[in-house]
């Protein structure tokens, strides 16, 4: 056992969407290590899957429950050490479709945790899933933290809400409380059956079932994240009090182009696949932030985080995990 994960012997570690992409993976990677609670709504657009937990059922106890509901976070909180807080709403299309809804989760549950760990188990650490579209359209790149917020989409106005809220909590109340601002996060776990969580799942889909893809613009550049490098850095900022307060930004320096990522992916598919590059629609192309990628040195020089997995190494390994379990994310 390596000196992170020993970090977390007999911890008690409560996941919010735990049954979800990214929540899962952290659960998988402490099971048999720490006492890890998992709560999840379920709630079918929201990305939660039983699946993900297939094989360690009995190292996690689950709650289905919803994280609005405050009377249910009083008492999960109660006694845990590490809170990974995963839940939220993630499609920015939706979050246009319906605000209300993703205010509710994005922001009024965001407080409903915090207020929770305030009255009930100040001391607990809590880390915040956020996100990189917060920032919006970059005015500059690599996108560092210091760069405005300036969202543009009701789902990054919600998140940037969430954020602040967590760093309110920390410093007015003194709730150790960090963040990450993730990139594009993929790998076995994400949502597949459509396009709500990522683009890439959809693409991976297609493939399998022998249908060409859509790669919409094609030019834009972004950078890739795989979900066992994002688990590192939830894990290191959940036991390193210098993340205390702070914000970080996920990356990788591997830049690529959306068509360069689509050909990545069918090479990665020993060279089966295809796709066909599309206008952007005109309803994402209202909300598409154009080029992005991350300036990721201030998680490198504060905990020592950096991705190790390769993107054409990662897409591999996404592809073999569904090729065998996609039936049950479908």
């Amino acid at each position: 056992m390596n000196k992170l994960l020993s970090a977390f012997i007999g911890k008690r570690v409560l996941i919010t969407g735990g049954l979800g992409f990214i929540g899962s993976a952290i659960a998988r990677r402490l099971a048999g290590v720490a006492e890890i609670t998992l709560v999840d709504s379920l709630i079918p657009e929201y990305g939660g899957n039983l699946a993900n937990i297939h094989g360690i059922e009995s190292k996690v106890r689950v709650n289905i429950s919803d994280v609005r509901d405050s009377h249910s976070m009083r008492y999960l909180v109660q006694d845990v050490d590490v809170v990974f807080n995963m839940a939220g709403q993630t499609s920015h299309m939706d979050s246009m479709a319906d605000p209300y809804a993703d205010l509710d989760i994005n922001a009024h549950a965001q407080l409903s945790i915090l207020e929770a760990l305030r009255h009930y188990n100040p001391n607990a650490k809590i880390v915040f899933a956020s996100t990189r579209q917060l920032y919006g359209r970059p005015e500059y790149l690599p996108v560092d933290e210091k760069h405005p917020v300036r969202p543009v989409d009701v789902n990054g106005i919600n998140k940037a809400a969430g954020e602040q809220y967590h760093l309110l909590y920390h410093e007015v109340y003194g709730i150790p409380a960090c963040v990450l601002r993730l990139t594009n996060t993929y790998g076995p776990g994400m949502r597949i059956k459509d396009a709500r969580q990522t683009f890439v799942g959809i693409w991976i889909r297609c493939m399998l079932e022998g249908k060409p893809f859509e790669v919409w613009g094609g030019e834009q550049l972004r950078d890739f994240n795989y979900v066992d490098d994002v688990v590192d850095a939830f894990l290191m900022a959940a036991v390193n009090d210098k993340a205390n307060g702070g914000v970080f930004n996920l990356g990788s320096g591997e830049v690529v182009s959306l068509k360069a990522l689509a050909e990545i992916l069918v090479s990665a598919n020993a060279g089966i696949g295809q796709f066909a590059v599309k206008s952007f629609p005109e309803a994402r192309k209202k909300i598409d932030i154009g080029d992005y990628y991350s300036d990721f040195s201030l998680i490198r020089n504060t905990l020592n985080w950096q991705p190790n997995v390769s993107l054409s190494e990662g897409l591999r390994s996404t592809l073999t995990y569904y090729r065998e379990q996609m039936a049950g994310y479908l």
